[in-house]
């Protein structure tokens, strides 16, 4: 996997800009959707026939001056992570990094014009038809093309002592650039293996890790998270939601999301909410999202025959965008704050496609290889600990399906679950959210930007 990141272009959060010169005003109004992202500072000017915005977090703060030179905007925050729009002598080239961690849409507003944003929310008015670009692709005069394209690999030969040290040594050094960068960094821990390695492998590289967690009272993630920050000292921090809490949040949650998406908006709740704690105290923080893709963690995998796997990984980790990846950011994004996905790092996917399958679900164990790599940096506990979805963990379950069975009629489904797309709401769950969503947003008929389960 290329590197894609450039120390050479400015750091930003929140991007926006239009394929037309003199367009402050318009520009203004996309920024002011989407200025949560960056609170630290602005700047709209012109670059060559383009009008470009940018918001930026305290860690991301550069000189403007060069980015003007450039004609770029970045919203850029580690290897792997970053979405761009370059102002050329033959329009606006829009480029999104190979996996999709940072978000990226375009449409015309008007005439030829093209817009751009890091969100949907920034393109609503100026735009009647909004696209994403795909992870690993970029939008020319010439269309959209891929640049990137996730691949099987050579399997590795090497014994899985020499394997899982290597793994654990990529692991430390994508967490350690990211540390690098600047600002206070935390963790989000639910207590999983994966943002379990995260903070393990964080602690070492501050004076003191901070770390956060989420979950209704009783909620197996808490038990396993304080289990964590006690083993590598960590101060750590709880959320813990009454269910009226989390009636409360949806609204902002599925703002910020985009989405109504039923299981991708009951994964968001807690991460929102826990999101915004970490924004209390800190710039940046680790999250574990990718492990799983990567290295063979969903339950679903052990049914498939060992020849189908490095193909079903290949296709689970090409599709974290619209899924766990939106949830990141947007929750990040939502409190001004910068989640890495250190897992994500372009050093460590390139190594983890090469590790043989079976290594990777070995005697009906998911993801063996990392829990040997990380062998003695965590409790036993949680090092074994199985897979639990982000909602189960945190407790959520179907606390707000159950909810959502009591508010619907089965009659206000029937009538209302045709949406004027054609696409047609799956639950009462979706339908809950759906209402919520058209609130916020009004009646958009073009939904084709958005992903679903």
């Amino acid at each position: 996997m290329e590197p894609y990141y450039s120390r050479n272009v400015i750091n930003m959060a929140g991007i926006a800009g239009i394929s037309e010169p003199g367009r402050r005003p318009l520009v203004e109004r996309m920024l002011a959707k989407i200025e949560h992202r960056g609170d630290c500072g602005r700047e709209i000017f012109e670059a060559g026939a383009a009008t470009f915005g940018v918001v930026w977090t305290e860690p991301q703060k550069r000189s403007v001056e060069k980015l003007k030179r450039d004609r770029t905007v970045a919203d850029q925050a580690e290897s792997g992570h970053a979405a761009k729009a370059t102002i050329t002598d033959n329009g606006i080239i829009l480029k999104r990094d190979p996996l999709g961690v940072a978000p990226l849409y375009y449409g015309e507003a008007g005439g030829d014009a093209l817009c751009f944003a890091s969100e949907v929310k920034a393109l609503l008015d100026p735009c009647n038809e909004i696209k994403q670009v795909p992870a690993g692709h970029e939008l020319t005069e010439e269309g959209v093309e891929p640049y990137f394209t996730l691949e099987e690999k050579e399997p590795l030969s090497d014994d899985v002592s020499v394997i899982a040290a290597e793994l654990r040594q990529r692991l430390a050094d994508s967490v350690e650039k990211r540390i690098s960068l600047g600002g206070k960094v935390g963790s989000w821990l639910s207590g999983g293996l994966d943002s379990s390695v995260m903070a393990a492998l964080a602690a070492p590289g501050v004076k003191k890790l901070y770390t956060f967690a989420a979950g209704v009272e009783g909620a197996p993630d808490l038990k396993y998270a304080r289990m964590v920050a006690d083993f590598i000292g960590s101060e750590h921090f709880e959320v813990i939601p009454s269910f009226d809490d989390l009636l409360a949040a949806l609204p902002d949650v599925i703002y910020h999301l985009e989405s109504f998406d039923a299981l991708l908006v009951r994964s968001s709740i807690t991460n929102y909410l826990v999101a915004e704690k970490a924004s209390e105290h800190m710039d940046a923080v680790f999250s574990g999202e990718g492990g799983d893709e990567l290295f063979a963690g969903y339950d679903y995998l052990k049914s498939l025959e060992m020849s189908e796997l490095p193909a079903e990984l290949i296709d689970i980790t090409g599709r974290l965008a619209n899924t766990a990846l939106q949830r990141v950011d947007r929750s990040a994004s939502a409190h001004g704050t910068i989640a890495h996905v250190a897992f994500l790092d372009p050093e460590v996917v390139d190594y983890a496609l090469r590790i043989p399958v079976e290594y990777k679900l070995r005697d009906g164990v998911e993801k063996w290889i990392l829990r040997r790599a990380l062998d003695g940096r965590l409790p036993e506990d949680v090092l074994n600990r199985k897979k639990a979805k982000f909602w189960e963990g945190a407790g959520v379950e179907e606390l707000v399906s159950d909810h959502a069975e009591e508010r619907i009629s089965d009659g206000d489904f029937r009538r209302e679950r045709k949406l004027p797309n054609g696409w047609e709401i799956n639950t009462k769950e979706e339908l809950f959210y759906y209402r919520i969503f058209r609130e916020r947003f009004g009646e958009v008929e073009d939904l084709s930007w958005m992903g679903r389960t």
